[in-house]
């Protein structure tokens, strides 16, 4: 349970994890928590389960000196912020940079940079974040995803989200 950063994001998934694990899969008994580790424990089989981790990538992409931003469809308060997604099975950090950014904009991007990483609490998810540069392709925004996306520059940027208080994300 060491190298936790970020405790009150750790306790709330945890709390989560254990209100949908109460009974073992395979046995079908009660689990109780491990206290040595983030797992449970269930009280017949010993088989042990761990929280679920759901990876995913954010991107900030540039081009010149413009960054890629969208406003997305649940965000009606018109904040732009870049793109972000899950990982899917069997798929790399790098190819769902690729995929995602190619899904939501249209656009490819090259010389893929990882910056930094950080716990995400909803849902579970550990946050991957890397810097990209445009490679080509026009903007054409994924309706169900974005409600638009453009270059900005950085002397004239839209409405962004605050800085998170605890993330360097």
């Amino acid at each position: 349970m060491q190298g936790c950063s970020n405790w009150r994001d750790a306790a709330y998934s945890w709390r989560s994890f254990i209100a949908r694990i109460n009974f073992a899969a395979i046995a079908g008994t009660l689990c109780t928590p491990v206290k040595t580790e983030w797992a449970m424990l269930c009280s017949h089989c010993r088989e042990r389960y761990y929280p679920q981790i759901a990876p995913c990538i954010i991107v900030a992409i540039r081009r010149e000196d413009s960054i890629l931003l969208a406003r997305h469809v649940r965000h009606r308060n018109g904040v732009h912020t870049v793109l972000a997604g899950f990982v899917e099975v069997g798929e790399t950090l790098e190819q769902a940079v690729a995929r995602e950014v190619m899904e939501e904009s249209g656009i490819k991007v090259k010389n893929l940079r990882y910056v930094t990483s950080q716990p995400w609490p909803f849902p579970q998810s550990l946050m991957t974040a890397f810097m990209a540069e445009y490679d080509s392709g026009e903007i054409v925004i994924d309706p169900k995803e974005l409600l638009e996306a453009n270059w900005y520059r950085y002397d004239d940027l839209p409405l962004l989200p605050p800085p998170a208080p605890s993330h360097a994300v």
